[in-house]
């Protein structure tokens, strides 16, 4: 708690590293483990999985010449770019396995739940064998049942539902459902695949019998690559910015269109590290064309910002976002769509100083629609 608040934080990060997975494998994966071996990069704690980041090295001003990945075990495209953005830095490894680090930090900031989810691997394993993969995934789940048990109360995590296999992972939602340290579900699509896919279906099944909703957390430079990303012009900067927005419209776009809510009255999205900025102007540009296209889309109970509105759009709010740009949002699409994220421990939370970020607009959007961007929201979207 912080001033009065309760808070949630939805964009938290683990790794988990290589030798860290390897203590969770099973014998099969086991048995495979130089098949991963390429992949790894060497990192301050170990080994992380690395498939193929594009490197997105243009300056500008420069010629450009076409990018593609830079191969397996490359460093990503942020290695050497970023400025943290932290006054004290985080405990070590809290990304790893230090969780009483992490529960250290989040009593420095005031944070009394964070919501953890993997690295980049996560989406990245799409291109592995898929046999390889579902191992991967499921030595992260008995991962996140060690490390969140500490203190289940406070350390929330999200269930990873690769899309290469629908029925393994409708089973996978339905026995983790119930373990303490769940809140969502992460669908995994591989590129190319779209949301409203009907092989799809048994996952939507499975969080709908469950009541848990998707939690979207967007990667840019490895695999699956952002839309556009070929004709990004290679700069690091103009990547990223467009790269987490623009994957969120696409996929919100499918989720209010397709009839996935009305089909699945339990399903909600929520977007994490996302930004928030694009969601009144996208909900509009969506209503605005679904009208005109009608023909082209499938019959549905509401428009997309009544979705919004009636709790099935969650987004979190970064801190440069300001009070000014919040409240704008709360004015057109109301008072129950932000939550509160910090990006902890990646260089971009403003660790321990995030939370006193945020509590500062209080005064531009009142106290009300701050409680329920620190706590209440995210609190609903998440089944607590």
């Amino acid at each position: 708690m912080k001033h009065g608040y309760r808070i949630i934080d939805t964009d938290t990060h683990v790794g988990p590293n290589m030798e860290t997975f390897e203590k969770y494998a099973s014998p099969a994966l086991r048995d495979r483990w130089s098949e991963l071996l390429p992949y790894y990069m060497p990192v301050t704690e170990g080994h992380h999985l690395s498939i193929d980041p594009i490197p997105y090295k243009r300056a500008m001003n420069q010629s450009s010449d076409p990018e593609r990945g830079s191969g397996a075990g490359s460093q990503g495209a942020l290695s050497g770019k970023t400025t943290p953005l932290w006054t004290v830095r985080p405990q070590p490894e809290v990304n790893n396995l230090n969780v009483q680090g992490r529960l250290q930090d989040m009593e420095a900031e005031g944070v009394d739940i964070h919501v953890i989810i993997p690295a980049t691997w996560s989406t990245a394993a799409t291109v592995l064998d898929w046999t390889l993969a579902r191992e991967l995934y499921a030595a992260y789940h008995r991962y996140l049942d060690d490390y969140c048990s500490p203190d289940t109360d406070r350390l929330k995590a999200t269930i990873m539902a690769p899309a290469m296999d629908p029925e393994w992972s409708a089973q996978q939602i339905r026995d983790l459902a119930g373990e303490p340290w769940v809140v969502a579900v992460t669908p995994v699509l591989p590129q190319g695949m779209p949301l409203d896919d009907p092989i799809l279906d048994p996952i939507w099944e499975a969080m709908n019998e469950t009541d848990l909703g998707i939690l979207h957390h967007s990667f840019f430079y490895e695999p699956p690559y952002f839309p556009g990303y070929g004709d990004i012009w290679g700069n690091v900067v103009v990547a990223r910015s467009a790269a987490h927005p623009w994957g969120a419209q696409r996929l919100l776009g499918y989720f209010l269109l397709s009839g996935l809510c009305d089909r699945y009255p339990n399903l909600r999205i929520g977007f994490a590290e996302c930004s928030a900025g694009w969601l009144p102007g996208w909900l509009t540009r969506l209503e605005g064309q679904a009208h005109y296209l009608r023909t082209g889309l499938p019959e549905v109970k509401h428009t997309p910002l009544e979705y919004a509105q009636m709790g099935k759009v969650f987004v979190g709010v970064e801190p440069y976002e300001g009070a000014a740009m919040t409240k704008a949002i709360i004015d057109v699409c109301g008072e129950d769509v932000l939550m509160f994220q910090s990006d902890y421990p990646h260089g971009q939370c403003m660790f321990p100083n995030t939370p006193d970020v945020i509590l500062g607009w209080e005064p531009v959007i009142g106290e009300q629609a701050m409680r329920k961007i620190m706590w209440d929201n995210a609190a609903r979207y998440l089944r607590l």
